[in-house]
C-alpha cells in the first residue's frame, strides 16, 4: 500500500505531550506581564498571589471543607514524597501499580522507607489491577490515571467509605480534568504542569481531615527533610495551606497558573474542563474506531484514560519487530510528524510499551486533534513503506 497524501493542513497548535503540557488556547508570554518577580513572595502581594492560587484551585475542584491544599516544590513528585514519607508508617500499605510512577511509588515504599508490611498489587501496562484485592483497613496508595500506560480507575466505588487506613492518591493528571470523589480520598497530590498547562516544578498536596489527623497524631520514625514537613511540635503547618510555601516559589510559574486557572473559571469551571476533555478523547476514540493500525493500549473501555491517552501500533508488521525495534520504528514515526510541525513530543514514555501518547486534556483544541490524524495516518505508513512492509 502506498500512503496517503502528505495532509496540507496543520494542526493550530502541535502541542500534544503529556507534560508539560499544551498551554491554554490563547495563551502568549504577555500573559506574564504582571508576574510578581523581583520582589518578595512573603511580601504582603506576594502572599496574596499565592493565597489566590490556592482559592482558586479549591473553589474550581470543588473541595469540601475541611480539606487543605498547599503548593509544594518539585511538582507532583515533590508532593506526593512529602505525603509518603509523612504518612505511612502505622499500618500496613497496599500500593497499585500498573505504570511506572505507580511503580515508584512501590520502589520508594518499600526501599526507600524500608516498610516491611507492604503489598504491591500490580498489572502490566494496559490493564488495572484488581481492585477486589484492596484492603481498606490498611493505607493505600495509587494513582488515579496512569498517565504512562492510558489507564484510570473507573471511579471511587471500589474505595471503602468506612475504611480504616487512609487513601494516598497521585491524581496528577486526573486532577481538573475528572470529577473526583473528595470523600474517598485522605490525600491528593497533582502538579501544575498538567491539565490546566503550566509550568513544572510546583505541585500541590490536598489533604483532607483523616490524614490531618494522622499528621497530628503519628510521627514517623525516619528524618524528615525539611521540605517534606508537614508539622511543628506535633501541629500541623496551617500556613503552608494559606501560601507560606516551604520553599520560594517562582513567581513567573505562580502568574502562569494564576492565568491557566481563570481561564478555566471564564470557560465554566470544572464541568467544562471535563466536558473538554472528554469531547478530545470521543474524537481520538472515533479515529481509532475507523483505523485498522492502531488501538488503545488500555484494553478495558472504561478504564481509558481521556488526558493521557496511550496508543499501541496494532499492525501486524509492527508487532512482528523485536521491541528495539519497535521502540526505533514509533520514535521515528514521532520524529517525522515533529520535524513536519503537525505534532511534538507524542513518542510513549521510555518504560512503556512503545507506541505513542497523545495528551487530550483541557487545554487541547479538539480541532487541532481532528487536524493530526491524517498526518499520523500519513507518517505511519510513510514509516511502514520505507521499510518494505
Amino acid at each position: 500500500m502506498q500512503p496517503p497524501p502528505k495532509p496540507e493542513s496543520l494542526p493550530a497548535n502541535p502541542c500534544f505531550s503529556s507534560g508539560p503540557c499544551a498551554k491554554r488556547p490563547g495563551w502568549s508570554v504577555d500573559a506574564l506581564t504582571d508576574a510578581f518577580v523581583g520582589r518578595s513572595h512573603r511580601s504582603r502581594p506576594g502572599a496574596e498571589r499565592l493565597a489566590r492560587l490556592i482559592e482558586l484551585s479549591r473553589s474550581l475542584l470543588g473541595l469540601p471543607d475541611g480539606y487543605r491544599i498547599g503548593i509544594m516544590p518539585a511538582s507532583d513528585t515533590g508532593a506526593m514524597e512529602a505525603a509518603l514519607w509523612s504518612l505511612l508508617g502505622p499500618r500496613g500499605v497496599d500500593v497499585l501499580a500498573w505504570e511506572s510512577f505507580g511503580q515508584g511509588w512501590a520502589t520508594d515504599v518499600t526501599k526507600q522507607l524500608g516498610l516491611e508490611d507492604v503489598r504491591v498489587i500490580e498489572a502490566d501496562y494496559g490493564k488495572l489491577p484488581d481492585l477486589g484485592r484492596v484492603d481498606f483497613s490498611r493505607d493505600v496508595v495509587f494513582t488515579w490515571n496512569g498517565t504512562t500506560s492510558g489507564v484510570r480507575v473507573p471511579d471511587g466505588e471500589w474505595i471503602a467509605g468506612d475504611r480504616e487506613g487512609l487513601t494516598i492518591c497521585d491524581a496528577t493528571s486526573a486532577a481538573f480534568a475528572m470529577d473526583l470523589p473528595w470523600d474517598k480520598l485522605d490525600a491528593a497530590t497533582y502538579s501544575w504542569q498538567k491539565v490546566l498547562g503550566g509550568e513544572a516544578q510546583h505541585g500541590m498536596l490536598i489533604l483532607g481531615p483523616r490524614a490531618v489527623e494522622r499528621l497530628e497524631t503519628y510521627t514517623p520514625p525516619w528524618p524528615l527533610p525539611k521540605v517534606f514537613r508537614l508539622t511543628k511540635g506535633g501541629k500541623l503547618m496551617e500556613g503552608i495551606f494559606r501560601g507560606a510555601t516551604i520553599n520560594t516559589p517562582s513567581m513567573l510559574a505562580v502568574e502562569d497558573a494564576l492565568d491557566g486557572l481563570e481561564w478555566a473559571r471564564s470557560v465554566g469551571g470544572l464541568a467544562a474542563l471535563v466536558a473538554r476533555s472528554e469531547a478530545n478523547f470521543r474524537a481520538i476514540e472515533d479515529w481509532v474506531g475507523r483505523t485498522p493500525w492502531v488501538d488503545f493500549l488500555a484494553q478495558a473501555p472504561e478504564t481509558r484514560s481521556p488526558t493521557s491517552v496511550c496508543l499501541r501500533i496494532s499492525d501486524p508488521w509492527f508487532q512482528a519487530l523485536e521491541r528495539e525495534a519497535r521502540a526505533a520504528a514509533a520514535g521515528e514515526l514521532a520524529g517525522l510528524l515533529a520535524d513536519e510541525g503537525a505534532a511534538f513530543d507524542i513518542e510513549a514514555y521510555r518504560d512503556a510499551p512503545p507506541g505513542l501518547r497523545l495528551w487530550a486534556g483541557a487545554t487541547v483544541e479538539t480541532a487541532d486533534l481532528k487536524a493530526l490524524f491524517p498526518w499520523l495516518d500519513w507518517a505511519f505508513w510513510t514509516i511502514k513503506t520505507k521499510e518494505g512492509a
